[in-house]
């Protein structure tokens, strides 16, 4: 009979856009800045890759 084989966990979700690789970023006009609006902007914490990234960088 074969072993199976372990699946990897799956990688955690990314707290800030909770996954989806999206936030809301204000829009702003005008010479005193004003807000206007919302449109969507890519996550800065994961980079639109929806998981989170560890807090420690690795050195090898």
């Amino acid at each position: 009979m074969a072993t199976r084989k372990k699946t990897p966990p799956a990688p955690a979700a990314c707290e800030v856009c909770q996954g989806s690789g999206v936030v809301a970023v204000a829009v702003r006009v005008g010479r005193k800045r004003r807000t206007v609006g919302k449109q969507d902007g890519m996550c800065l914490t994961c980079f639109g890759s929806g998981e989170a990234t560890p807090t420690t960088p690795e050195r090898g």
